[in-house]
């Protein structure tokens, strides 16, 4: 069967057909250079077309620079802003290609058509070539005395332009002094703001060496400047108002009268349609009236109706732009949004992120007398068929519980969200009940009812089991099969993947048996025994833990893992209220939308950045890894002694057997006997050593960094490992010199470091003493979770097994598991 014919399309103008497309175009560039038949320009703009599409999509067609240059010379408007965007573009990289352009360029700066100086003022500007700005210097002169207003508006941004180029010319030709004089004469508000954005970028940069500019710098929010600029306001563009907003945030008025004159003055800025100038306003008024709290006040009930305007009249985007600006303030005063409730309701069209961020504002504004309608609002979320939405309602209505409103309604709530059987509603409300519970202790009779019908086979979500697993240790004494679910559970140690449920479920067994013994003993023998052996250290760690604490004293053993402790009164806040202050001062920045201060995503030092970029790609530091959180309340500080209800003769004959007075190294390997017996556990208590390797390296190895990263690229991983830090290790990493060093101690030498607390990541290179056999090892290790990924790749397969011994052991010796 023959193949069907190709469908018949004309080129596309992006796509050569062929190597000598380019050479095709020169050669017809050529051709209408000095042509002035009639159509020539029609003729060129197909030929530019192609240039300029040739040129987007990345092929070189440099080599027309000087037939362009010679199509230049025309009147046509189209063809000399093809022509000058094709110049700016490879000007840059071709210096000497860019000479060419200066005469047309400067020819046309002296056209009689406007709009042609200014376009070809902004390509001379745009060169950014360092050796020719001497040719720039005497055009934007003109162009600042320019009589047309479009001129002199490219000409103040091309004083910026030169000034980024060659500092000393731009200050040698005395443009900061032209541009304020332009800024406080010319009667154009656009040419204005572009002389007042120019003059601050200068002098912000000039005022850290000179006096003068320093003295400049602070001249631009003097009274006689800010009220000039205020009064014209209206004039100026939605960007230009912006630009004099900012400004005017950083004058301090003297006194009170000059603050009302200023904001009276703005006052019709709230109702502008461009949501920008809005919330520049906004910013305005809180900072003007920081110290005034009577006002303050007045000013945030005087914001809510535009804000909330623009939160339902504008795209997703902008609403959650100015949403977040919402809620950052009420954050700080939710009484003030209180009665506004039911703004925040979510649309059903809206956006995750939008809806999200609403929740968020209605838990901050809920109090008494609206939360049984924000309650019942969230509580139809629930049941959304949008899971994420109905995840963050059930959180959100366990945050409005644990604020104290309406608590007997809010647990009634939750308990009925248990009889929905959906895994996610399941999963969520689990989680809350735990905390309603650390909380709301005398909630227990009524919630663990309930929680007692949920099989632990129906709860799959990491962070709901573990929460299932705290009620059952905590509540075993009311819940009659909480020893045998615990004991279903550890029947499936090696299937459960989540180590916080692991540890969970550790904790959860030891408070069991000292509740009920008979009936955990069995449970809590096959636990420790899996912790014993899991591979994952921080179980390993507890498990040791216990069962050291069990062979040390019964009873110490018992107030370790039971001790009184009392309702938690506030749960920790995720910010700090230093880091909400520092959000606040960056009102309508990016700042309030990422939640962050800026200093946390602008500054390299808080990007960590690595030495090998072609790494980056495979990097998941603390982002995939499941966290293991230490906030069970066995770890909590903040408890306090009172009497314990449980009595030693509750806790059965098999408790009262363990603890009894004999001589301490006697009772020390009795008790040991007993509890291996007891719980079937045949430990030795002393392990056998690791023996050393045997694998010598290269004292004076060296390895350059080229080498390395083609190396690195070649070898496969010969070698994956992952360890633990100690809280030696984690206290010694503080930066990633202190291992570098501790590591070439053992003649493993640090190729390339990098990263920022908690996330390093560091490379290693090592050779053997007698051959030049490479060892290159890549090491990254988070202290957030005092974990360390390690890979290794060798030249000598043989001699594998033997340096990621010696690596292990290397590590070991700085706080290493």
């Amino acid at each position: 069967m023959a193949p069907p014919a190709q469908s018949q399309r004309s080129p596309s103008p992006s796509q050569p057909s062929g190597k000598g497309e380019v050479s095709d175009l020169k050669m017809q560039l050529r051709q209408l250079a000095g042509s002035r038949a009639p159509g020539t320009d029609d003729s060129k703009r197909d030929l530019f077309k192609k240039v300029i599409s040739y040129m987007t999509i990345g092929i070189d067609v440099s080599s027309v620079f000087s037939e362009m240059v010679m199509c230049s010379a025309t009147s046509d408007i189209v063809l000399k802003k093809m022509c000058y965007l094709y110049v700016g573009n490879y000007a840059k990289y071709n210096p000497d290609l860019a000479l060419l352009t200066i005469n047309f360029l400067q020819r046309d700066c002296k056209d009689e058509d406007p709009m042609i100086r200014g376009l070809a003022l902004r390509s001379l500007g745009s060169l950014r070539v360092p050796n020719l700005v001497e040719y720039l210097v005497g055009p934007l002169g003109a162009g600042l005395k320019d009589g047309n207003s479009y001129v002199r508006m490219v000409a103040a941004v091309g004083v910026l332009k030169l000034y980024h180029i060659s500092v000393s010319t731009c200050l040698d030709a005395d443009f900061p002094a032209l541009l304020k004089h332009l800024m406080l004469n010319d009667p154009d508000s656009q040419v204005v703001a572009n002389c007042l954005s120019a003059l601050q970028e200068i002098w912000g940069v000039e005022a850290s060496s000179s006096e003068e500019a320093a003295r400049e710098r602070e001249a631009l929010i003097s009274k006689p400047i800010i009220y000039y600029l205020l009064n014209r306001i209206k004039e100026f563009s939605e960007w230009a108002q912006c630009t004099v907003l900012e400004l005017v945030s950083k004058y301090a008025p003297p006194d009170s009268n000059e603050i009302f004159d200023i904001m009276n003055l703005l006052e019709d800025r709230l109702q502008h349609a461009n949501g920008a100038v809005v919330l520049a306003t906004i910013k305005l008024f809180l900072q003007l009236t920081l110290s005034m709290t009577d006002v303050h006040q007045q000013v945030y009930e005087r914001i809510k109706a535009p804000l909330l305007t623009l939160v339902s009249s504008g795209s997703p985007e902008q609403s959650y732009a100015v949403l977040s600006h919402l809620h950052l303030l009420v954050m700080r005063a939710p009484m003030l949004f209180a009665s506004d409730y039911k703004h925040l309701y979510c649309q059903y069209n809206e956006p995750f992120y939008v809806k999200k961020l609403k929740l968020e504002m209605l838990t901050a504004v809920a109090n008494e007398s609206n939360t049984y309608e924000i309650v019942t609002e969230l509580c139809e979320y629930a049941a959304n068929v949008d899971i994420p939405i109905a995840r963050e309602s059930i959180r959100a209505v366990g945050k409005i519980a644990l604020e104290q409103y309406d608590v007997n309604a809010i647990v009634d709530r939750l308990l009925q969200f248990l009889e929905m059987e959906k895994d996610y509603v399941t999963a969520e409300t689990l989680v809350l009940v735990k905390d309603l519970l650390r909380k709301y202790p005398q909630w227990s009779h009524d919630c663990i009812a309930v929680i007692g019908n949920i099989s632990s086979n129906n709860v799959q979500e990491p962070k709901a089991k573990a929460a299932l697993i705290w009620m059952l240790g905590e509540y075993a004494q009311d819940m009659q099969d909480a020893p045998y679910a615990l004991e279903g559970l550890i029947d499936d140690w090696e299937d459960e993947t989540s180590p916080e449920v692991r540890l969970h479920l550790l904790t959860a067994v030891m408070k069991c048996f000292f509740r009920r013994p008979p009936e955990t003993q069995k449970a809590l023998g096959s636990a420790l025994a899996a912790g014993l052996a899991d591979m994952h250290q921080d179980v390993h760690d507890r498990a040791l833990f216990y069962y050291r604490l069990l062979q040390h004293n019964i009873s110490v053993a018992n107030s370790v893992v039971n001790p009184p402790k009392q309702a938690v009164s506030v749960f920790a806040d995720t910010q700090s209220s230093e880091i909400k202050d520092r959000i606040f001062d960056e009102f309508n920045s990016l700042s309030v939308v990422y939640q962050k201060p800026c200093y946390m995503f602008t500054d390299k030092e808080h990007q960590g950045p690595f030495a090998f970029s072609e790494e980056l790609g495979n990097l998941a530091i603390g982002v995939d890894d499941q966290r293991v959180e230490a906030n069970d309340e066995d770890l909590l500080l903040s408890t306090t002694r009172k009497e314990d209800s449980l009595s030693q003769q509750t806790q059965g004959a098999l408790l009262v057997s363990l603890d009894h007075t004999e001589p301490a190294a006697t009772h020390a390997q009795q008790t040991n006997s007993v509890i291996d017996d007891i719980f079937g556990l045949g430990l030795s208590s002393s392990p056998t050593p690791t023996p050393s390797p045997l694998l010598k390296l290269n004292a004076k190895a060296v390895l350059d960094p080229t080498t390395f990263q083609q190396k690195w690229r070649q070898l496969p991983v010969s070698t994956l490992q992952e360890g633990f830090l100690t809280s030696q290790g984690v206290a010694a990493m503080t930066t990633p010199d202190a291992l570098v060093r501790h590591m070439q101690l053992h003649y493993i030498h640090c190729i390339a470091s990098g990263g920022q607390a908690p996330n390093f990541k560091l490379f290693f290179f090592a050779q053997k003493a007698d051959e030049p056999s490479n060892f290159l090892v890549e090491c990254i290790i988070n202290l957030s979770t005092s974990k360390a990924q390690i890979k290794i790749k060798v030249e000598d397969e043989s001699a594998s097994q033997a340096f990621a011994a010696l690596f292990q052991a290397a590590l070991s010796k700085f706080g290493m598991a």
